[in-house]
């Protein structure tokens, strides 16, 4: 032995590391192995003490076995990571020779020694990250389980033959679930393994001496796979089993079918079982049926909203976690401590809990990987997730190196000096106290985040309880009719009465009455809650009555009511907003799901650009497999429902001026547009692979965009004009698997995006979408080749289809393409054109518009009496209204773009005003007087709309704006011809 080298270690582990020296040789030399010695290196030997002067366990197992330790060094096993494939090939290759079931214990046990060797060296030598020593470990217990689980089938179904679904008389493999620290792949080094069994349906076996039912196969079978990981024998154990996670527990048995596991968890499950599964993985017998039992399950795991109702369960927990603690001895223990590990899995799994539903990204069974989501998520801040990680890493070195030591399964500190310092060694540290130190900093951390999870309920105000406390009276029935009227008019309804007759209404209805225990405890403790800030608001009848279509709407779904419970700074922003705006208030009580975004008032009224909204929207999208279409659907329609809540929020707070919500309104259907076409497009590719493009160019297809989305005027209930375009050679082909002609992949790539926008799913659908804008309306085809548009607008079009491509622009689809439309878009709008016989058919168009949609009083030409207040105007429709406005810009563009062709850089109103005021074709007074009432119209089209009323105004207002319009409308419309002319 070089004792130079040795003398590097601490002088406390010296004696050890030689003394098992010592043995070693002998047992070495006692099997005839001494040429064998050659193998040893200096690099070799350098690592060697540093393995046995950390772990005894490893030292004995080699001194016990020589053979075993030359073996991994010739075949370089500590040099780099195992697959688990290559660990599936290894151990299959020992059951080769297995005969007998005590044959199969001890190739696992022997199996087991070899690996764990191998590990703890690359660990404790810096060789293997902690990733990496947690997925041997993992891969180490699935091979076994699953390897061991294949003999024991196939030894029993020899006597008592397969089991056999009842109903479909097909054979069945048992489902062998991993949980905890092995389902999430993140063994430690002396860990049990928690599992459960199932199996898919009732039967019986067949074939066998004798028949069993499949369910006392499979716990026969789960006994044997039991003991043959579990019982300790002369070779020692492979993995200690854990049981008592499945249905029942203790008393359950010890396998159930698929069926009998749904209906458990459906009827009996409680919040810690959901905390369990949430790492199930399969790890052994038939994957397929397994991933099949897990989905089943998901719904009882991961709630599709964001699930509040968890939130008492985690406060639950938390407690316990905290009652344990302070248990004596608790504080050395790294796991079950305090700031130990297990608080760290508490915070993730909070997360996982709570969002997870909702967000698919947070359905990952990895500690590491949920805390990359919840930093990239923005649930927590960086700073905490850092903190969180680097302690995690840390504990669980910490952990592997005590279990290290003597293969024991234990997360307590050592007391000892020896096992102390041989902790300090493998973590880097020439001391204990320079261990301990850093070991207290991080568990300080771990502890105060933890301390700062699912924090208490909100407290109200000794006033706020004052309220409460008569609300609750109220609400339990403890007042008379009069009594109630009384509180109502006290606390500043001007409707009383009525306040009270929706309330008595609620309390009475249908859903009231069908409620469970749990959700009638939460709506009793929300109304009074809810009641007493009403009465805070400005209006209290106006938000009672807007508020209580959403109370309605969830009576069933309580989990929103716990929601606002824990948030009351969410539920003021609800009833602000209820009060404000009666479309919001529709909205939310529509799509619950939304209350999410009122949790953060910072981005509730700052809604995002569309550079942001387009990288939010494809990082959403990204962890969704491509093949789940349902999910990506929903994903899109929560993605556009909560970033219109998020402007009208921002509008009726008065944050974002007109201009700046129809700009954030189009970002949204342009940046959902976007992905739509892409989702469709890979989705045929697929299939049909890519159309053929002309020589030099790759085919390629666009979505144009009119009307409003065109105009950049989106409002927030409008669709969508679309019209679809693409460039490729006639009766060209696809190159994929099933070809089909390119004009027949863009047909079909147009139905499938129209079938994404349009199919109403639980979220509602995405735009409502009108292709008659398309050439020939709705008798042509649903895509057009570029070539055939062009023809179109040049040879077939009518006036008014010129007028609709004045604001027509490309929203998603080939740049290249885009180029193309733009240059045929000029070249059709640029023709000269004959003023009169213009004037005459935009005048005739107008007129059919206003016969069949302006207000009576103005069907026939303005009434004197319009102008009144008794009358009304239709802010679109009505003389001096918005299309009056659009049709002269629209004018303007068809009679003079072809001499002033930058009248058609822009598609929205307001900007070609400006061009038509820069080219003096309008004067800045006209020009000024159309800008200020388009603006003005719209804005009140917008805050009408919010309220949940027509576009339509009383007709005493507008006047100036009104007249004005009208005047230039008939200068330039019902006049002589221009000067200009």
């Amino acid at each position: 032995m070089d004792l130079a080298a040795l003398s590097g270690l601490p002088s406390i582990l010296q004696n050890a590391v030689q003394g098992y020296w010592e043995r070693f040789k002998e047992t070495a030399t006692a099997h005839q192995l001494e040429q064998k010695f050659a193998l040893f290196d200096q690099a070799i030997m350098e690592q060697l003490y540093q393995v046995w002067a950390v772990s005894d366990y490893v030292a004995q197992q080699n001194c016990c076995n020589p053979k075993l330790l030359f073996n991994l060094i010739e075949s370089s096993r500590f040099a780099s990571p195992i697959s688990k494939k290559q660990l599936a090939l290894s151990l299959a290759q020992r059951f080769e020779q297995i005969s007998s079931e005590a044959d199969l214990l001890r190739e696992l046990r022997l199996f087991r020694h070899q690996e764990m060797v191998t590990i703890i060296w690359r660990d404790v030598t810096g060789q293997a990250s902690l990733t990496e020593t947690m997925y041997h470990l993992s891969a180490l217990a699935g091979v076994c389980i699953d390897r061991a689980y294949r003999w024991l089938y196939q030894d029993l179904t020899q006597g008592l033959g397969v089991p056999t679904g009842k109903k479909d008389n097909k054979p069945q493999h048992m489902v062998v679930l991993g949980m905890g620290k092995l389902g999430a792949g993140e063994l430690n080094l002396s860990s049990d393994i928690d599992l459960m069994f199932a199996y898919p349906t009732q039967g019986d076996t067949q074939g066998g001496r004798r028949s069993i039912s499949n369910q006392e196969f499979f716990v026969r079978l789960g006994q044997r796979l039991i003991k043959a990981l579990d019982t300790v024998t002369a070779d020692g154990f492979v993995f200690r089993v854990d049981m008592r996670l499945r249905p029942y527990g203790q008393s359950g048995a010890l396998a159930l079918s698929f069926g009998a596991m749904e209906q458990y968890y459906e009827d009996q499950g409680r919040d810690w079982e959901r905390y369990a599964l949430i790492k199930a993985r399969v790890v052994g017998g038939d994957p397929r049926q397994g991933r099949n039992l897990l989905e089943r399950l998901k719904p009882f795991v991961y709630r599709r909203y964001l699930d509040f109702s968890a939130v008492d369960a985690l406060r639950d927990m938390k407690q316990l976690i905290q009652r344990q603690v302070r248990r004596k001895g608790m504080e050395a223990n790294i796991k079950l401590g305090p700031g130990g590990i297990r608080e760290i899995e508490f915070i993730a799994q909070a997360f996982q809990l709570i969002h997870g539903g909702r967000d698919r990204a947070l359905q990952q069974h990895a500690l590491l990987k949920v805390l990359e989501v919840i930093e990239g998520e923005g649930y927590l801040p960086v700073q905490v997730v850092t903190e969180l990680r680097e302690a995690y890493q840390f504990l669980r070195r910490l952990e592997h190196f005590i279990q290290a030591q003597a293969d024991q399964q234990s997360q307590t500190l050592p007391s000892s000096s020896i096992k102390q310092q041989r902790l300090a060694l493998a973590m880097g540290y020439q001391h204990w106290d320079e261990l301990n130190k850093q070991l207290t900093h991080h568990r300080q951390r771990v502890n105060y985040h933890f301390q700062q999870m699912v924090a208490e309920p909100h407290k109200p105000t000794s006033s706020q309880l004052s309220g409460q406390e008569s609300w609750k009276t109220y609400w339990i029935g403890s007042v008379d009719q009069e009594e109630a009227h009384e509180l109502f008019a006290i606390q500043g309804f001007q409707q009383p009465e009525e306040a009270d007759r929706r309330l008595r209404a609620l309390q009475n209805s249908q859903s009231m009455k069908q409620a469970q225990r749990t959700g009638k405890d939460r709506i009793d403790q929300f109304m009074p809650f809810m009641l007493s800030m009403v009465t805070e608001q400005e209006s209290p009848d106006a938000c009672l009555f807007n508020v209580l279509p959403f109370i309605e709407s969830v009576l069933r779904r309580t989990a929103y009511l716990v929601l606002l419970i824990e948030n009351p700074h969410a539920l003021e922003q609800l009833l602000k907003l209820c009060v404000a705006s009666p479309w919001i208030a529709e909205t939310i009580a529509k799509y619950p799901m939304l209350l999410d975004e009122l949790l953060d008032i910072g981005t509730l009224y700052s809604p995002p650009d569309k550079d942001e909204l387009a990288d939010e929207l494809r990082q959403q999208l990204m962890r969704i497999p491509e093949e789940d279409i349902e999910q990506q659907m929903e994903t899109l329609r929560y993605f556009k429902l909560a970033h219109v809540l998020q402007v009208a929020a921002s509008e009726v707070a008065e944050t974002l001026p007109l201009m700046k919500v129809s700009d954030y309104l189009t970002w949204i259907a342009e940046v959902v547009l976007d992905q739509v076409l892409h989702i469709a497009y890979q989705y045929l590719i697929a299939k049909h692979g890519l159309p053929e493009g002309h020589p030099g160019k790759k085919a390629a297809f666009t979505i144009l965009g009119y009307g409003k989305v065109g105009g950049i005027e989106l409002g927030y209930s409008s669709d969508l004009d679309l019209v679809f375009i693409y460039d490729a050679p006639p009766n060209s082909m696809t190159d994929g698997p099933k070809p089909i002609q390119s004009s027949m992949f863009y047909t079909r790539l147009g139905q499938r995006i129209i079938h994404i926008l349009s199919t109403q799913t639980p979220s509602g659908q995405l735009y409502e979408v009108d292709m008659r804008l398309r050439p020939s309306g709705a008798s042509g085809l649903l895509v057009s080749s570029l070539s055939a548009f062009e023809q179109y607008q040049l040879n077939q079009a009518w006036t008014w289809e010129h007028q609709a491509l004045v604001r027509a622009r490309l929203l998603a689809g080939s740049k290249r393409l885009a180029k193309d439309f733009a240059a045929i878009r000029a070249k059709v709008l640029g023709q000269p054109r004959e003023l009169g016989k213009l004037r005459q058919e935009i005048v005739e168009m107008r007129q059919k518009m206003r016969d069949s949609l302006a207000t009576k009083a103005t069907q026939g030409g303005m009434a004197d009496n319009a102008w009144e207040a008794e009358q009304s105007f239709d802010l679109k429709h009505d003389y001096g209204g918005i299309v009056d406005i659009e049709f002269v810009v629209q004018y303007g563009v068809l009679a003079w773009s072809h001499q002033h062709p930058e009248l058609l850089t822009y598609t929205d109103n307001i900007r070609v005003l400006e061009k038509l005021e820069q080219t003096g074709l309008m004067t800045p007074e006209a020009a000024g007087l159309f800008r200020e009432a388009y603006k003005a119209y719209r804005a009140a089209a917008h805050r009408l709309a919010l309220q949940k009323h027509a576009g339509v105004v009383s007709g005493d207002t507008f006047h100036e704006y009104r007249r004005g319009v009208i005047a230039v409308w008939q200068q330039w419309l019902e006049s002589t011809p221009l000067a200009s002319e």
